[in-house]
């Protein structure tokens, strides 16, 4: 047996029995009420198509709500819904459970606090998934707030234990997360929150994509916009690599980051890597201007 796999088994052993009846309990009905209609809000914003996505809320230590497999998002049900422990064995429920529960049972092991994950896939940022390539950051000051900068978790098939662990080293410190070649999961303290983050990112991705079409140099925050949007960040309590330890924001944002993105917030004076490229594309266009003016 692997170290990881003895671990695990030792961790599932200290968990208490799960107990089914919570799919029938009176704080159950609201979060079912709840997760349906994430679903509808997924499906008429056309992040999700045929029975694609998942949506699940954790409800108790060892018991965690869920869509069932093989159903539109827009037909979700609460009588409808799964009831599965950390494990992924089904306790309760008509349907069977979405197999990429898995990817959902991680990020709660990883993350206690976290109690409701969204995976979708909105058109933009699962291109971005598509092309492994993270969306610019320091633009906008919703999704710095909301979101930041957001890794790319590595492809592996859906539905496996290999592609549920994939998001793990990015639970801690972020809350959403491209998955390659795949779309997005998102995580938060509720269903609603997870949804609104599916939100932001579809849109940043659309508005800097639209951006860029307009030919014209992109507008980055400086340092010092940065470390005031830092501070609503922390006030709020949102995740965000770079107010974490160093060690751990290493080990956060390794390579699935893009290159460009500072370790940590810049030194006042110290220029941010949009606005290095910034100033390296500015530099270029007025070179260039010059020997066309020869």
């Amino acid at each position: 047996m692997t170290k990881t796999a003895a671990k695990a088994r030792t961790a599932a052993s200290r968990r208490p029995q799960a107990n089914p009846r919570l799919f029938h309990a009176a704080r159950a009905r609201a979060i079912k009420q709840e997760i349906c209609a994430v679903g509808r809000k997924l499906w008429l914003r056309h992040y999700v198509d045929g029975n694609g996505g998942n949506i699940s809320c954790r409800i108790g230590p060892n018991e965690v709500l869920c869509t069932p497999t093989m159903l539109s998002k827009y037909d979700l049900t609460p009588a409808g819904l799964c009831l599965v422990d950390l494990d992924g064995n089904q306790l309760a429920g008509a349907g069977r459970r979405t197999s990429e529960i898995l990817l959902h049972l991680e990020i709660y092991k990883a993350a206690p606090e976290v109690k409701a994950v969204v995976h979708c896939h909105p058109p933009h940022a699962t291109a971005h998934s598509i092309a492994r390539s993270v969306p610019d950051y320091l633009a906008l000051p919703e999704f710095e707030v909301f979101i930041g900068h957001v890794p790319i978790a590595p492809y592996a098939t859906p539905g496996t234990s290999e592609f549920a662990r994939t998001v793990v080293p990015f639970v801690k410190h972020h809350n959403t997360a491209l998955l390659a070649n795949h779309g997005i999961v998102t995580w938060a303290d509720t269903a609603t929150h997870a949804e609104w983050y599916a939100e932001v990112l579809e849109t940043y991705c659309w508005t800097m994509m639209l951006a860029r079409q307009l030919g014209l140099p992109l507008t980055y925050f400086n340092a010092l916009d940065v470390e005031g949007l830092m501070e609503i960040k922390h006030r709020y309590g949102l995740p965000d690599h770079r107010l974490a330890p160093p060690a751990e924001r290493t080990c956060t944002c390794g390579p699935a980051i893009a290159p460009n993105a500072p370790a940590a917030l810049p030194a006042p004076g110290q220029l941010s890597g949009p606005e290095f490229a910034l100033l390296v594309q500015s530099v270029a266009e007025a070179v260039l201007e010059k020997l066309r003016g020869r």
